[in-house]
């Protein structure tokens, strides 16, 4: 028996692809109703309250990545606006502080490897078969920590044709800031739901799917359960094992775990004054990004504005480490990181703080973990997981198939195409 045409249609999560998703389909004319765990909408976007930091600070995506049409055709229709980064990059070594130009004498043989590269490996791999030996060290650590620390990635289970795909991506290196931060374009993307319809109910963590031959029913963890014609699954991947599926999904379900999905511990510290750009004399007025060995290996400001805020970021596996640490403890450890960096006294630079938020998403229970990254098994896992089935689908950034996995842009391009194969599904029926 064909399935009835979708008029209602629940959206499980509010983070960007959830309500990209319901968006289209409420503009449509679908009734949608918005199932979102959290208090709030935006999921892994999550904006801190401008009184604590000075400034709309982000506790989760920050920035606009590449070209990213999809985000800035949304921000133009929002009357939002767009910051380019700007500032320097800087290395710090056993307290020498160098630009990093991000340059090694291997680094040209590195690409023509990459290149000639025919058939998938891990990382970790075509590192052990193109580079062995003590004298590429330098260029494997280098290599190992762009793919933990940028793509939140394993190294033994990242795919390097797909990381290939995204560092030989010459948009990629554009970067942005949304003024008013993610969490505007959000809000915007929420009341544009509501505008066209759509109906949020926040608190409602989903605990079952089941379906029927005529339709779709939702349980959430309270109890309350919810029927419609099509479901819309935009969770993270970790939270598809905590919500019971019907049995035929379970090849699909147990294909997520073919697609990687990395963790990121996000520190902001707010301090009193801009101390780092005269550091022991030092002239880092220009600093954007500083990269260390250090136990939170990335900083950065928020340059060109001079608020007196350094962000740490610390992803991948090696995260596992601070699994334990609450959020004063992962404060300490980043000020002990800048201690170390900066050559300077721990309590001094505690005494300059003045507000302070550290946000580790594995320890987040309607995330666990950052966000998704390629493996040499996921282009057949999304190709199982992004059909329709039997009135369930599913949506997200780790679905995405193109080099912009893992970001915001992928997550609405996702949302869209759900939207769209629930939509061209209808009129294949109808015609």
């Amino acid at each position: 028996m064909a399935r009835p045409q979708a008029e209602h249609i629940i959206v499980v999560g509010a983070g960007a692809a959830g309500l990209m998703a319901a968006r289209e389909l409420a503009r449509a004319g679908k009734r949608v109703t918005i199932l979102e765990a959290r208090e709030r909408c935006g999921g892994r976007i999550y904006p801190l309250s401008p009184s604590e930091f000075g400034y709309p600070a982000e506790g989760g995506a920050e920035y606009v990545h590449g070209e990213a049409p999809l985000t800035h055709d949304l921000l133009r229709e929002a009357g939002l606006a767009l910051l380019p980064v700007q500032g320097a990059r800087w290395n710090a070594s056993q307290g020498t502080f160098g630009r990093d130009e991000m340059r090694d004498h291997d680094t040209g043989r590195f690409y023509e490897r990459l290149a000639e590269l025919k058939s998938d490996l891990t990382v970790s791999d075509f590192l052990a078969q193109n580079f062995p030996g003590p004298q590429y060290d330098r260029l494997r650590h280098f290599v190992v920590r762009m793919v933990e620390g940028y793509d939140a990635a394993d190294p033994s289970r990242a795919s390097m044709l797909a990381l290939r795909e995204e560092w030989t991506n010459s948009g990629r290196s554009q970067q942005s800031r949304i003024v008013g931060g993610y969490g505007a374009m959000i809000d915007f993307l929420a009341a544009d739901c509501r505008r066209h319809g759509a109906a949020l109910h926040f608190g409602a963590a989903v605990s079952a799917v089941e379906t029927t031959e005529r339709d779709v029913l939702v349980r959430s963890a309270d109890g309350e359960t919810c029927t419609a014609d099509a479901v819309v699954v935009t969770v993270p991947l970790p939270l598809l094992r905590q919500i019971a599926f019907p049995a035929s999904l379970r090849e699909q379900i147990a294909a997520a775990a073919d697609i990687g999905f990395g963790n990121v511990i996000k520190l902001l510290l707010r301090f009193a004054t801009r101390w780092w750009t005269s550091a022991q004399g030092r002239d880092l007025s220009d600093l954007l990004f500083l990269i260390s060995d250090g136990t939170i290996p990335v900083w950065w400001t928020q340059h060109p504005t001079d608020q007196p805020v350094l962000t740490g970021w610390f992803a991948g596996p090696r995260t596992a480490a601070m699994a334990d640490l609450d959020e004063s403890g992962l404060v300490e450890a980043g000020l002990a990181a800048l201690a170390g960096i900066f050559g300077s006294s721990q309590a001094q630079l505690k005494g300059e703080l003045v507000a302070a938020r550290a946000i580790n998403w594995a320890n987040d229970p309607f995330a666990r973990g950052g966000y998704s990254y390629a493996t040499l098994k996921t282009r057949a896992a999304q190709a199982l997981l992004s059909g329709a089935h039997a009135g369930l689908l599913f949506s997200g950034e780790a679905l995405y198939q193109g080099p912009e996995m893992g970001t915001v842009e992928a997550a609405l391009a996702s949302g869209v195409a759900t939207a769209r194969t629930v939509l061209r599904r209808e009129q294949i029926g109808t015609s």
